[in-house]
């Protein structure tokens, strides 16, 4: 997961034609000493960044907190994520909030090159 922040509202941009979403899990420690810190950002992530999230086709995120790690999960609805995840990383709002975020952070040694959230294989879906 490119993305940090919590929940981002459903908005559809009538622009972009509906098609079946790309899911993504991701996973990545959180400091402990610095988790009620995260929770209390994420319970007001900036209105730019949810814009931003928006703006790159990514619906129905969500993140999850168990036993130290977090887990992220989104549904992407555009036609060229890695493009997206550029037009995100260029927002100097995101940038200011992944700066924020990512001391409360611990990523994975099996993360792979250029990640900071390792992405998770999805082993099972039912719709």
């Amino acid at each position: 997961c490119p993305v940090y922040p919590g929940f981002v509202p459903f908005v559809m941009n009538p622009s972009v034609p509906v098609t079946k979403p790309v899911r993504y899990g991701c996973v990545i420690r959180v400091r402990p000493e610095r988790f009620q810190e995260y929770r209390r950002e994420h319970a007001a992530v900036w209105p730019e960044v949810l814009a931003t999230i928006t703006r790159c086709h990514i619906r129905n995120y969500s993140i999850y907190h168990q036993d130290g790690f977090l887990f992220g999960y989104y549904e992407y609805y555009g036609s060229d994520h890695a493009a997206d995840m550029r037009v995100m990383a260029a927002d100097p709002a995101t940038q200011r909030w992944w700066a924020l975020m990512e001391p409360m952070q611990d990523p994975l040694d099996s993360r792979q090159p250029g990640e900071w959230w390792a992405r998770m294989e999805e082993v099972f879906h039912l719709d």
